[in-house]
């Protein structure tokens, strides 16, 4: 009988500890910002809130203008809190949220991290879970929407605010400076770049979303841009699908893998207040595999 109760407690406490586990879908956003910060459930950036966008979805803001190393914080409050001890997070990022993201996982994703409880204060905090500790995060895969962690031609001009510090983050000598993009705690980011590129945005190579060229969105390594098309441009090099090298022999990042190439050139950078753009593509593919 005393072996029959352990059992029973025994199989209690492994069905509250399955009760307690939750996934999470993280959105972090880009420059600009507009949410508030430190309120997970402020899609002020992305769209309405009602919009489906993955399991349990949380927006981790951050102001979108000051440097990626003075906001990083922001961003680490989030993954302790959905990405830790029974918890695991997928995560969509769009334009500089990639970069942030990046930066975060290469320098803190081998620290060791308190595990908390997914209750965050206003601030945007957690608090702990059980006292323990583990070595980064729980996270399933990554997907970038027009990544930006390659940086821009269109920081390197200044056609953006050059007084902000994000802008001198974003330039691309800087940006694939800025840490190692091929440490990435072996979680895979999935690039979807867009292609719906205008006149005024010809000082970005080969194809581009109006914001950010196809050597950033593809995920392509190097200490600065190429230039990379859709198939069938005679102009320059094909962004391949997937994360074999690019035609003429281009590399990707470890662990990046383009999973959408706008082939149609149908999509641009901008969200809109309305999930629009190439952040469209990545929120109905978040809906498909983030549950």
């Amino acid at each position: 009988m005393r072996q029959v109760r352990m059992l029973c407690a025994l199989c209690l406490l492994f069905a509250s500890t399955l009760a307690a586990a939750a996934n999470y879908t993280l959105w972090i956003n880009g420059r600009t910002g507009g949410g508030a910060i430190g309120n997970y459930n402020d899609f002020a950036y992305w769209g309405p809130s009602g919009t489906a966008a993955g399991v349990n979805k949380k927006a981790v803001n951050w102001d979108g203008r000051s440097s990626i190393a003075s906001q990083s914080g922001k961003v680490r409050d989030a993954l302790d809190c959905f990405c830790t001890g029974t918890n695991w997070c997928y995560i969509a990022t769009h334009s500089a949220g990639d970069l942030m993201l990046g930066y975060t996982l290469a320098n803190y994703g081998g620290s060791a991290r308190q595990k908390k409880n997914p209750t965050p204060n206003a601030s945007g905090v957690c608090g702990a879970a059980d006292g323990g500790t583990q070595t980064g995060w729980n996270i399933k895969w990554v997907r970038a929407a027009s990544g930006a962690g390659g940086g821009s031609e269109l920081s390197d001009a200044g056609s953006w605010t050059t007084s902000e510090p994000l802008v001198q983050d974003l330039k691309t000598t800087t940006a694939r400076a800025m840490y190692n993009h091929n440490t990435t705690r072996n979680v895979w980011f999935y690039m979807y770049a867009g292609a719906r590129g205008t006149a005024y945005s010809g000082i970005l190579p080969g194809q581009d979303d109006e914001a950010v060229a196809y050597h950033s969105t593809g995920g392509v390594a190097g200490s600065a841009g190429g230039s990379y098309c859709n198939p069938g441009d005679w102009f320059c090099n094909d962004l391949t699908l997937g994360s074999t090298a690019n035609e003429g022999g281009g590399a990707k990042w470890s662990y990046h893998s383009v999973a959408f190439r706008d082939d149609g050139e149908a999509y641009n950078h901008y969200a809109n207040g309305n999930w629009g753009g190439i952040v469209g593509v990545v929120r109905t593919a978040v809906v498909n595999s983030a549950y």
